[in-house]
């Protein structure tokens, strides 16, 4: 099965960057862009990304607010913050044995830059790779962790997989199957998700007055290290 997948990749891989590349920061901006964000929104930023900051150390160098500013329609912008801890993590004490100490990376990211980036034995379980190995009932190997993706995103899709096109369909015990709708994550639209975002617009935007703006959404974000408020004074943090 795992032959017949990496024959159908052969022919039908996405053309992504973060591929063309084992530069694990490279990938590791690739990986934090990619949590619970489309790739298709994640190409242009990633982009513009690593041309404004092309090495760890160029990103360590950065102050908070070019990078909150610079992260800005990402959505989840703790992430971008996390990005700029790593790199300094990174910048000063090189990359870490253990990947998970580094600030954003958990499980995932670490197996998948350990894969991509460093060449190691193991699989990164996204949920493209957990659904085909699910509905196949196989185990694959981490050499097929970049076919299971693209097969998982273009192909065995959640709710109406497209079995005719699939590779592995004629040994696959879930052919044919329809599956219920996931949960669905909550709306934007009227979100407190929302409120947090458009306080943090108009902050990246310039400096402004607490009085002006969404005071619990404002609070919320400072918690976040995202903003900072001083004598009644939001702005974007300074280190």
């Amino acid at each position: 099965m795992e032959a017949a997948l990496l024959a159908w990749f052969a022919a039908h891989e996405r053309d992504l960057p973060w591929r063309r590349t084992r530069d694990p920061y490279a990938i590791l901006v690739s990986e934090v862009m990619l949590q619970q964000t489309q790739v298709e929104r994640v190409l242009p930023r990633y982009r513009e990304w690593v041309e404004r900051w092309p090495t760890v150390e160029s990103l360590a160098g950065a102050s908070p607010a070019d990078v909150i500013r610079a992260w800005q329609g990402l959505g989840y912008n703790r992430r971008g913050l996390n990005l700029l801890r790593a790199a300094r993590q990174i910048a000063h004490d090189g990359w870490p044995d253990d990947l998970t100490e580094l600030a954003g990376v958990g499980p995932y990211t670490a197996a998948a830059l350990a894969n991509f980036a460093f060449g190691k034995d193991v699989l990164p379980e996204d949920v493209n790779v957990r659904r085909v190995q699910e509905r196949t009932g196989r185990r694959f190997s981490a050499s097929a962790a970049q076919a299971l993706m693209d097969l998982g995103a273009t192909v065995c899709l959640a709710r109406i997989p497209r079995c005719p096109a699939c590779p592995l369909a004629a040994a696959c015990p879930s052919r044919g199957r329809r599956y219920e709708p996931l949960r669905k994550q909550s709306r934007f639209e009227g979100s407190f998700r929302q409120r947090r975002a458009r306080a943090l617009k108009l902050v990246a935007a310039s400096d402004r007055p607490l009085v002006e703006l969404d005071r619990e959404a404002v609070h919320s974000l400072a918690r976040d290290g995202l903003v900072a408020i001083e004598a009644g004074v939001v702005a974007l943090p300074a280190n």
